[in-house]
C-alpha cells in the first residue's frame, strides 16, 4: 500500500526573502554618483545653451539708476555695481566655463594619448618626453597658465591654450603608466609576432584598452580647467573683462561684497555646482568602469 507524500507549499507566505529589485533600479543604485552628477551638469549645461532665451536682459546692458539692487522678481539675482543683470551675466557665464573645460580636456587627452603612447612603446622618446613632462608639472599650474597669458593678448583661444598645456603632463603620465602594462600583454606580443605594424597595434589593441582611466583622467581635467578659469578671470589675466564670466563677476563684485554679497554669491554656486558636477561623473565613471567594482553585486 502507498502512503502519499506530506503535502508541501509551492509558495510559502513567508520564506524571509526580501523583493529582488528589477535590474534598472539596481544599476541606479550601485551608480548613484555617476547619476546625480550626470543630472547636476545636464542641469548647468542646459542653463548655459539656454541662456538666450532664459536671461532676463542682456548681460551687457548697463543701468545706473538700478545699481546694486536685492534679487527681486525682475533681476532673479540682484545687479552688479553697473546696474547690469546678474542672473542674466551667471547663465552667459557658465557658456564661458563648459567651453574651457571640453576644450581643455579634449586638447590635453588628445597630446597625452599621443605623447604618452610614444614614450611608453618608442623606448628612445621616453627620456626626452618625460623630462619635458617632469620640467612642466615642476611649475605649479596656475603659475604657468598666468605666465603663458602674461606674453600673449586675453582671449578665450589664449585661456584654453594656457590651461592646456599644465594638464598634458598628468594625462602622459597615466598613459605610459598604462602603455608600460599593456606592452607587455601577450596579445601585445603576439601582434608583435605576426608582424603587426607599431600604429596598428596602438590603434587597434592598445588604446581602447585604456579608454576607461582616459576617459575618468578627462573628467578631473575638465574640473581643473573650470576652476583656473575661473581664477585666470578673478585675477584679471583670463577671458577678456567685458566678457561674461564667473571669475569676472567675482572678481568685480569683491569691492562691493559688503553691500552687494550677491554678486560673489550666485556666480560661485553656479561654479561649485559645476566643478561638483564634472568630479561626481568621474567617480562614478571610475566605479562603473572598474572590472573588479562591477563584478561586486
Amino acid at each position: 500500500m502507498s502512503v502519499a507524500p506530506p503535502h508541501v507549499d509551492a509558495e510559502p507566505e513567508d520564506a524571509g526573502f526580501a523583493p529582488v529589485p528589477p535590474r534598472n533600479l539596481r544599476w541606479l543604485r550601485k551608480n548613484s554618483t555617476l547619476v546625480l552628477g550626470l543630472v547636476l551638469l545636464m542641469v548647468v549645461t542646459a542653463l548655459a545653451l539656454a541662456a538666450p532665451w532664459v536671461a532676463t536682459a542682456d548681460p551687457q546692458d548697463i543701468d545706473p539708476s538700478a545699481r546694486l539692487l536685492p534679487p527681486d522678481a525682475r533681476h532673479h539675482f540682484g545687479t552688479d555695481a553697473l546696474g547690469r543683470d546678474v542672473f542674466s551675466r551667471a547663465v552667459w557665464g557658465g557658456r564661458i566655463s563648459l567651453v574651457v573645460a571640453l576644450a581643455v580636456s579634449t586638447l590635453a587627452a588628445s597630446f597625452g594619448v599621443v605623447l604618452g603612447l610614444l614614450a611608453g612603446f618608442v623606448r628612445w622618446t621616453d627620456g626626452p618626453i618625460m623630462r619635458l613632462m617632469d620640467g612642466l608639472m615642476a611649475i605649479p599650474g596656475i603659475l604657468l597658465a598666468i605666465a603663458l597669458m602674461a606674453v600673449t593678448r586675453a582671449s578665450l583661444g589664449t585661456v584654453i591654450v594656457a590651461i592646456t598645456v599644465p594638464e598634458i603632463p598628468r594625462v602622459v603620465r597615466l598613459v605610459r603608466s598604462l602603455a608600460l602594462t599593456l606592452r607587455e600583454q601577450l596579445f601585445v606580443e603576439a601582434a608583435h609576432a605576426v608582424g603587426t605594424r607599431l600604429p596598428a597595434i596602438l590603434s587597434r589593441h592598445v588604446l581602447p584598452n585604456m579608454m576607461a582611466p582616459l576617459f575618468v583622467q578627462a573628467t578631473f581635467v575638465a574640473a581643473s580647467a573650470v576652476l583656473i578659469e575661473a581664477s585666470l578671470s578673478f585675477l584679471g589675466v583670463g577671458v577678456p573683462a567685458q566678457t561674461p564670466s564667473w571669475g569676472n563677476m567675482m572678481a568685480e563684485g569683491r569691492n562691493v561684497v559688503a553691500v552687494a554679497f550677491h554678486i560673489i554669491l550666485y556666480p560661485g554656486i553656479l561654479l561649485a555646482a559645476t566643478v561638483l558636477s564634472i568630479n561626481m561623473v568621474g567617480d562614478g565613471l571610475r566605479d562603473a568602469l572598474d572590472p573588479r567594482l562591477a563584478r561586486q553585486l
